[in-house]
């Protein structure tokens, strides 16, 4: 059976993206998605994901596999090509400029803006280590410029969850990381019973951050959305950033804002399409 699919790119972070509004399940399974993430036997991407029928009164919702077949709880960088899709599946039909999307960390909403951007309300951070989860601290307490060791070297770090767990470590050159080796020792670090997001951060001023990341379930990708999210309130919790920040990331920039009046997190970015095709 042939399906249909289109590929987004948000900062190079890459998806296959599947109108599954007919059906509550997506069309695929992990294993099948394995197959179309491959680069090289298949279409490539970091993820598939689907746009199912809206759940909780929530327009659609998301799901998503990674390119090992698990499946995260949230993707920041694929909800704006999610949002992005949408308006393409709902054309001129499309009555409004924002979408509530129901994911498996709540229901987030993303805002096509007048520049083309996407803004997503990306919802509160979860700081205590019960919520992240972490067995770095006790589980009522939030884990903040904590000692961890990884590949025999202590590193200082913070966690929170963005509905999905990050590992924040900041050093003084974020280039210099061998993230394709130090990377997989820290999504596997027995400190973390559901596996790791970890952002490696350099300060470059308290509005300026770059950023590196190994995903869960994806290795090394050019941008994480709620990686960005976690980072700025860990930037904040260590007094290194303001609330307001550009992070900068291998596949370009987010604006990333944890209000002061709500206390939600907001994330500004660009959602692009390559190609549509059947698979």
């Amino acid at each position: 059976m042939a399906i249909e699919f289109t590929k987004y790119h948000g900062l190079g972070n890459d998806f296959i993206l599947i109108d599954n509004r007919s059906a509550s399940t997506p069309v695929i399974k992990p294993e099948e998605a394995v197959k179309w993430c491959d680069r090289h036997f298949g279409i490539g991407a970091d993820g598939v994901i689907f746009a199912l029928p809206g759940e909780n009164g929530a327009d659609y919702t998301m799901r998503i596999f990674n390119s090992d077949g698990s499946e995260p709880e949230m993707c920041g960088n694929g909800i704006r090509c999610l949002a992005a899709f949408l308006t393409e599946l709902e054309g001129v039909s499309r009555t409004k400029d924002y979408y509530r999307i129901h994911t498996l960390a709540g229901v987030m909403t993303p805002q096509l803006t007048d520049d083309g951007q996407i803004k997503v309300d990306m919802g509160l951070p979860r700081l205590l280590a019960q919520e992240i989860p972490t067995t770095l601290a006790a589980a009522d307490s939030k884990v903040i410029n904590q000692p961890l060791e990884v590949a025999e070297k202590t590193w200082d770090v913070t966690c929170v969850s963005m509905g999905n767990p990050h590992c924040i470590t900041f050093v003084e050159d974020v280039a210099a990381i061998p993230l394709e080796t130090i990377g997989p020792k820290f999504e596997h670090h027995p400190a973390f019973p559901q596996r790791i997001n970890t952002e490696f951060i350099e300060v470059v001023n308290r509005n300026y951050l770059k950023m590196r990341v190994w995903e869960r379930g994806a290795g090394i990708t050019l941008a994480c959305g709620t990686g960005a999210c976690a980072v700025l309130v860990a930037g904040v919790l260590n007094d290194l950033c303001d609330r307001t920040a550009t992070i900068e990331l291998p596949g370009g920039l987010l604006e990333i804002e944890w209000s002061e009046v709500d206390q939600r997190i907001y994330m500004t970015g660009p959602a692009e399409r390559v190609f549509t095709g059947k698979f």
